[in-house]
């Protein structure tokens, strides 16, 4: 179902997975779920890590590798390709792409 994809943090493996463990066809519309099936699964979401929390902690992570002074924390804040990207041509869509200053 894309409508568990536009939570942030629930990709295709998660979804797909959850609508396996709870028998829903990929093509079902959330209208024409059962409440039960509703049910469980906002209560599977309300235990997982998505949206704000998820974001906090990204950004929690990053702000510690920052604070320790890690080749990656530099990196993060200089604005630069933080996984072993190359820098010597073709930099501008990754500076563009990692900044820090993201809005939760």
């Amino acid at each position: 179902m894309k409508s568990l994809e536009s939570f942030f943090g629930v990709g295709n493996h998660t979804s797909s997975r959850l609508l396996a463990r709870f028998n829903i066809h990929p093509t079902c519309r959330v209208g024409e779920l059962a409440n039960k099936q509703v049910l469980d699964l906002t209560a599977v979401l309300s235990d997982m890590k998505i949206e704000n929390d998820l974001r906090r902690e990204v950004l929690n992570d990053i702000k510690r590798l920052k604070e320790t002074g890690t080749y990656r924390g530099r990196r993060h804040a200089l604005g630069l390709p933080v996984r072993g990207q190359r820098t010597r041509t073709q930099i501008k869509t990754p500076v563009k792409l990692n900044r820090m200053e993201r809005r939760l």
